[in-house]
């Protein structure tokens, strides 16, 4: 499907950024249609399970398992790259020149502004109630430590990392993606993101066949995650220091950037000795603050994270207004 260049244009010019942010903050994925047909991003994770289990064999040698895994985080980067072309395409050829709302509809399950927060507040929710096996649980659900011996502090500083970090790839990154290259761009990142959470890790089972992904992931968040902690800090009115200083204590060249500036501008320590399947990974605290954090400062963290997505609307108006 040939689109004409008068449609071509308005499908670019038009907000669609603007819209699919607007969209996700009012509906988010539902669960019901999560329930009926999953999501989008499933089908990344079930091309990957496929690669992983034919080519990342324990027989086959580093070397050989590594190629593979290149050809496997190519493969998937092209998919999403076909996908949010084809999706483009579509959205201008049906729609012509309201194509732009086609394409804000195909971007908004890209973004995951609500769904942080609908997974951030029952931990706030259930360490507010004293109920702690209810907080484990919810926050069980967003981060991949071991959760069963987390006490209202150690709860609540993971809860925290998770939203700061998952700032940076669940709203700051696909954004900037689909502002920069459109839906190709913004899909070409899930695809990215979800390769290097299923096997971009450094386990010897990963270490060479996931080692494509997890570089791929470095560096389609090299901006974005900055973009991202000097959001945190304009939106929380501080947190310079500590973000610049403490970045680099984190494992992952960039989500050091937003959790160093959440735990700036809330004066709290973040990271610190974490529990891993049993076993304990002395990590370097993050910040400098109180490390005793509580459901009030989820709660405020909440909030900070709340005004950074608003600034990204802002830059999200001001490119449309721009074009």
């Amino acid at each position: 499907m040939r689109l004409t260049d008068s449609t071509r244009r308005c499908v670019v010019a038009e907000p669609v950024a603007l819209a699919a942010l607007a969209m996700d903050a009012a509906i988010g994925w539902p669960q019901t249609l999560y329930a009926k047909v999953g999501h989008p991003v499933g089908g990344f994770a079930r091309l990957i399970d496929r690669c992983e289990a034919a080519w990342n064999r324990a027989e086959l040698s580093s070397s050989r398992r590594r190629m593979l895994g290149i050809v496997t985080a190519g493969l998937v980067i092209g998919v999403g790259v076909g996908a949010g072309w084809l999706a483009g395409e579509l959205a201008g050829g049906l729609l012509g020149r309201w194509g732009w709302i086609g394409a804000a509809l195909v971007a908004a399950p890209g973004l995951a502004q609500r769904s942080l927060d609908d997974h951030v507040r029952p931990v706030a929710a259930a360490l507010e109630q004293g109920d702690l096996a209810a907080a484990r649980g919810a926050v069980g659900r967003i981060v991949g430590r071991d959760t069963a011996a987390l006490d209202e502090a150690g709860i609540s500083r993971a809860t925290v990392e998770s939203l700061s970090e998952s700032f940076c790839d669940g709203v700051v990154a696909p954004l900037f993606w689909l502002l920069l290259l459109g839906l190709p761009g913004l899909w070409a990142y899930k695809a990215i993101n979800t390769a290097d959470s299923m096997i971009g890790h450094r386990e010897p089972r990963w270490r060479a066949f996931g080692w494509a992904a997890a570089r791929s992931d470095d560096l389609a968040n090299l901006l974005p995650a900055r973009l991202g902690g000097a959001l945190l800090c304009l939106a929380g009115g501080g947190g310079w220091l500590v973000m610049w200083r403490d970045a680099r204590n984190h494992a992952s060249p960039n989500a050091g950037w937003t959790e160093a500036a959440m735990a700036g501008v809330l004066e709290v320590r973040l990271a610190g000795p974490i529990a891993y399947d049993g076993a304990v990974a002395d990590k370097p605290w993050i910040g400098s603050g109180r490390a005793d954090l509580s459901a009030a400062d989820i709660r405020r963290a909440l909030e900070v994270y709340r005004r950074a997505c608003l600034l990204l609307w802002l830059v999200a108006g001001s490119v449309a207004w721009a074009l």
